[in-house]
C-alpha cells in the first residue's frame, strides 16, 4: 500500500467524542416535532449525517416538519451541549502528531459546519493540529454518502483522490470516501458502530486508533 499523500479526518466520532451528546438531543428534538424516535435509532441512523439532510430525508419520508429554522436553531445550540463533557477519541492525538511529523498533508472533511469543529476541536486541544485546513458539507451541494465533500478538499489541497486516504467512523462517510475514489479506514470502537455496515461500504475495519500507524504506511 502505497504511503498517502493527504490524510482527510472526519470530526465527530473521529477526533472528537460528540455522537452521544448531539443524538441524545436530536432524539428529544424529533419527538417533540412529531417524529417520534429513540437515542439508539438516532446513533444508528443520523451519525455522521449533516442537520441538513437529517431534516430533508425526514421531511420528505413522513408529515413531521421539522421547522424553517430547525439547522439555525441546533448550530445555535451547540455551544452550550459541547461546553462541557466533549473529549478527543482516544489516541488519536498521536496519529495525528505522527502523520504531521511524517510531512503528509491531512485535513478535517465534516458533515459539520466549521463552527461547531472550532468549538469540539477547541474544547479537546485539537483545533491548533487542524484549523490550517477545516472542510464543511456546507461547502459543497451534497453531503455524505455523496462523494463532493471529500473531493472538494483533496482538490483545494491540490491532490488527487488516489493519493488520499479517509479515516471514517460512519457508513455515510465511508460510502462517500469510496465513491470519491480513496481508500477508507473505518474505526469501529463505539458500540453503536455499524460494524457490518462500514464492512459492506467498503471500509478498512480497525477499532483502536492505535492500529492506524500499523495500517496506513506513513513513512
Amino acid at each position: 500500500m502505497a504511503i498517502p499523500k493527504l490524510v482527510i479526518f472526519d470530526c465527530d466520532g473521529v477526533l472528537v467524542d460528540t455522537e452521544n451528546l448531539a443524538n441524545w438531543r436530536l432524539a428529544e428534538w424529533l419527538t417533540d416535532a412529531g417524529f417520534a424516535t429513540t437515542f439508539d435509532y438516532c446513533r444508528k441512523h443520523f451519525s455522521g449525517r449533516s442537520m441538513v439532510s437529517v431534516q430533508k430525508e425526514i421531511e420528505e419520508t413522513t408529515e413531521a416538519r421539522l421547522g424553517a429554522d430547525f439547522v439555525e436553531r441546533w448550530n445555535a445550540g451547540l455551544p452550550d451541549l459541547f461546553s462541557h463533557g466533549v473529549e478527543a477519541i482516544p489516541y488519536v492525538r498521536e496519529f495525528v502528531e505522527a502523520v504531521r511529523a511524517a510531512g503528509i498533508d491531512y485535513c478535517v472533511a465534516s458533515s459539520a459546519r466549521v463552527s461547531k469543529m472550532h468549538i469540539t476541536l477547541g474544547q479537546t486541544g485539537l483545533l491548533r493540529l487542524f484549523e490550517h485546513a477545516m472542510f464543511s458539507s456546507t461547502m459543497v451541494s451534497r453531503g455524505k454518502p455523496f462523494p463532493d465533500l471529500f473531493l472538494h478538499a483533496a482538490r483545494t489541497l491540490g491532490f488527487a483522490p488516489a493519493d488520499c486516504i479517509v479515516i471514517e467512523d460512519s457508513v455515510a462517510g465511508t460510502k462517500a470516501g469510496i465513491a470519491a475514489g480513496m481508500r477508507v479506514f473505518s474505526y469501529h470502537a463505539d458500540p453503536f458502530s455499524d460494524r457490518d455496515g462500514l464492512a459492506a461500504a467498503g471500509g478498512i475495519l480497525f477499532d483502536d486508533m492505535r492500529q492506524l500507524a500499523g495500517l496506513v504506511p506513513i513513512r
